[in-house]
């Protein structure tokens, strides 16, 4: 998907001139470009049968003609102007034009008569029905399912329900795990639902954690989950009421915390803030700055905090000052923390958005594709969320996990799932730093045989991503793994890099930013070779290099992490 330029989000004929014309060579891509089984060529053949049957109609039976061509034009170009959309939506809104692809589907009917009307002149009336039905066979339904029937076929690929498995799996028994958007939600829905996997995890979407009646629906028991313990009653958070909340930080001292306990019940109390100029009062927290008790005793007895971390444990202090408005959802998830006292384990997946983490990150604990609230204030060494607990996520990407036949050159992977595996790289490297930087090399190495394993090159192409596992595998000592891995990651960069530039200079203008990703991940790449050439022949690093191989994964140049590029849509 994308917006329009000459690389995502456009369409191409086959017919080389054409699209030479529009989008630049299509000859000289690099794999992964060429190799996308999603470039569909049907070389205009179903559009030009209904055209043919546009202008037969229009020859035969003019009013009826116009019927369909004025359904065709507002419920397609009109509904558009109607709609009014905004350019950058989450996904392709084909759908809301499908009354003009009704509309030219009856064109395509009868651009077989069109066919036939042609050919009869010059065969007679059998000899042109055989023809025209042919002729239509092939340049429709033939071509059409030739065309697409790779990229469609789900034949073997199970990445949806693995995926949803491997969310619920990284949760305690009993957690509530916050989502984002449907591509999360969905899968984890049809496994609990139909599938009945993990039901004692409540999955409470954030999207959704804005309306009352979800927030009815998360405060009812469903199968084995509890309810979730929120306190604010149906009046409290009605439509309309508590919707946003502002924070009036009255706390002039800088050290001083706000239990959130008293937080709530100043929400609760009904008294409202009326900024100026307007006519309607707003809750209001009186303090940015929060603290969630925390009995130490209770949260090593129930497993919240690891044993090896019981001297780490305290109250958890963190501020909210870089949100002015707090909405729903916010203050449902901290009326839950407020109101659970450490009963239950909660959750982040790990797509969810820095903005729903409201400041907490320094709690988070990363154990698979979720990231846990502890206790334990811990900052982290590689410039990402959370820190790692080697422990509990080494036994989930490893021997847990599955991985929906990602290895199986069989299976389809569309950009959605190749936007996950940036993921589910970034966690196995991520895994296999902390490993290293706890002398656990074994270990290490096995993560980084089990990613290669489940997402191996040739259906799953080397990336960014894997530059850090290269790096872990040289500080292992596997070095032609690591070669062979920044090798690989070159020839696909160069080879875009030279595509890129082979383009006209106003198709460069349209993807300027992933012409400067793309030069700066070449660099990047040269400089970890130079480093490791350096290491290797015993003369260290160069001035300024990052002593950790972990704090070099991140990619100059690209703002987002891969768990917010690969974040779930919602509507």
């Amino acid at each position: 998907q994308g917006d329009g330029d000459v690389l995502d989000g456009n369409w191409i004929t086959g017919i080389n001139p054409v699209d030479k014309f529009r989008l630049g060579t299509q000859e000289d891509m690099p794999e992964t470009m060429a190799k996308n089984k999603g470039k569909n060529k049907y070389f205009m053949l179903p559009f030009l049968l209904g055209l043919l049957g546009l202008i037969f109609q229009f020859m035969k039976d003019n009013k009826r003609a116009w019927t369909v061509l004025l359904l065709f034009l507002f419920m397609g170009v009109l509904i558009n102007v109607f709609l009014n959309p905004t350019p950058q939506q989450p996904r392709e809104r084909d759908y809301a034009y499908v009354g003009s692809f009704y509309a030219y589907s009856i064109w395509v009917g009868l651009g077989v008569l069109g066919l036939y009307d042609l050919l009869r002149k010059r065969t007679g009336q059998q000899g042109a029905a055989i023809g025209a039905t042919a002729l239509s066979i092939l340049i429709a339904p033939v071509i059409m399912a030739s065309q697409n029937w790779d990229d469609h076929d789900r034949s073997h690929c199970y990445t949806s329900a693995d995926f949803a498995k491997n969310y619920l799996d990284s949760c305690a028994p009993n957690a509530i795990l916050f989502t984002n958007g449907d591509n999360d939600t969905f899968p984890l829905w049809y496994v609990q639902e139909v599938e009945g996997y993990r039901t004692d995890v409540r999955v409470v979407n954030l999207s959704l954690l804005n309306t009352d009646w979800y927030v009815d629906q998360m405060k009812r028991k469903a199968y084995e989950s509890e309810p979730v313990p929120f306190s604010l009653t149906q009046d409290e958070y009605r439509q309309g009421n508590r919707d946003a909340v502002l924070i009036i930080d009255q706390n002039q001292d800088s050290t001083a915390y706000m239990n959130i306990n008293t937080a709530m019940k100043q929400i609760r109390s009904g008294e409202e803030y009326h900024p100026p100029r307007y006519q309607k009062g707003y809750h209001y927290f009186k303090s940015s700055r929060l603290v969630i008790p925390v009995d130490k005793e209770k949260v090593l007895k129930n497993g919240t905090v690891p044993a090896e971390l019981a001297d780490k444990v305290d109250n958890v202090y963190w501020d909210l000052s870089g949100h002015n408005v707090l909405y729903k959802k916010d203050l449902m998830i901290l009326d839950l923390l407020a109101t659970n006292n450490w009963e239950r384990p909660v959750y982040f997946a790990i797509t969810v958005g820095d903005d729903s983490y409201l400041g907490l990150e320094p709690y988070f604990s990363l154990e698979g594709l979720a990231y846990r609230i502890i206790p334990v204030r811990q900052e982290s060494q590689d410039g990402q969320v959370g820190t790692v607990n080697t422990k509990l996520m080494y036994d989930n990407v490893v021997n847990k996990f599955r991985w929906g036949n990602m290895n199986d050159e069989r299976v389809y992977l569309n950009e959605n799932n190749l936007r996950m595996t940036m993921n589910f790289r970034n966690n196995f490297a991520r895994l296999a730093t902390a490993l290293l930087e706890q002398g656990k090399k074994a270990e290490a190495k096995k993560a980084l045989d089990r990613c290669l394993e489940v997402m191996p090159d040739k259906t799953v192409p080397y990336n960014f991503y894997c530059l850090p596992i290269a790096q872990v595998y040289f500080e292992l000592g596997e070095k032609q793994k690591s070669n062979e891995i920044l090798t690989r990651i070159k020839e696909y960069m160069n080879q875009e890099y030279a595509y890129y530039k082979s383009l006209s200079p106003s198709a460069q203008k349209s993807i300027r930013n992933t012409i400067l990703r793309t030069e700066a991940i070449i660099k990047r790449i040269d400089y970890v070779e130079q480093i490791m050439k350096m290491r290797d022949a015993g003369m260290g690093q160069p001035q300024g290099a990052q002593d950790s191989v972990a704090q070099q994964s991140n990619a100059p140049a690209q703002n987002d992490t891969p768990a917010k590029q690969a974040g779930g849509k919602t509507n």
